[in-house]
């Protein structure tokens, strides 16, 4: 697998897809979960937000704000193995979409800066004093179907359409047919 990110499309949405999994095994109602990676795509954090809603257990997000000049100098002071190339480093700067508060799944946003304090209490609050967001239908398990659900569902409508083809063969209008399945007979009428 590439490192993260890297040129080709799909190895970067596979190692994605990697984190994902990871921390959807991990995350849960007692333990923090810090995911430490470029999530600079909005979707991608919403998949992440709803992972949580899943699990209805808090989050917050920190966002290290640093001007693409310095993140550019402390890529090149990074060994060789592990520098992003000037054309992925470009791209990366091009596809981030900043963080926003106003959006569920930014939000509690903690902005920090180069030389800032990291802003510890607030961020022990927003992880363990507050509630987590509601789950929606989005979020929660649908019910399992049985394995053969659609074979019985077959099997019960071919019954009930040879109990009526049959009808139609030997019944005269007005007659009192029974249905598979149900309690009441029906009245067969051929107008």
């Amino acid at each position: 697998m590439c490192g993260y990110p890297c040129s080709d499309s799909q190895k970067e949405k596979d190692a994605r897809g990697a984190l994902k999994a990871e921390v959807e095994r991990k995350v849960n109602k007692d333990d923090i979960v810090i995911l430490d990676s470029l999530n600079y795509i909005k979707g991608y954090r919403y998949e992440l937000f709803c992972l949580i809603k899943h699990a209805q257990t808090p989050h917050c997000l920190v966002y290290c704000l640093t001007s693409p000049e310095v993140s550019s100098k402390w890529n090149s002071q990074r060994s060789a193995t592990e520098q992003y190339s000037q054309e992925i480093f470009d791209a990366l700067i091009l596809r981030f979409e900043d963080p926003d508060s106003r959006n569920r799944w930014d939000s509690p946003l903690f902005t920090v800066q180069q030389d800032d304090q990291l802003p510890f209490e607030a961020i022990s609050d927003a992880l363990l004093k507050r509630k987590a967001p509601p789950p929606n239908q989005s979020t929660q398990n649908q019910p399992l179907s049985s394995a053969n659900f659609l074979y019985e569902l077959d099997r019960v409508t071919q019954d009930v359409l040879m109990v009526i083809f049959n009808a139609q063969k030997t019944s005269v209008s007005g007659d009192l047919i029974t249905i598979p399945g149900a309690t009441e007979k029906i009245s067969f009428d051929l107008t």
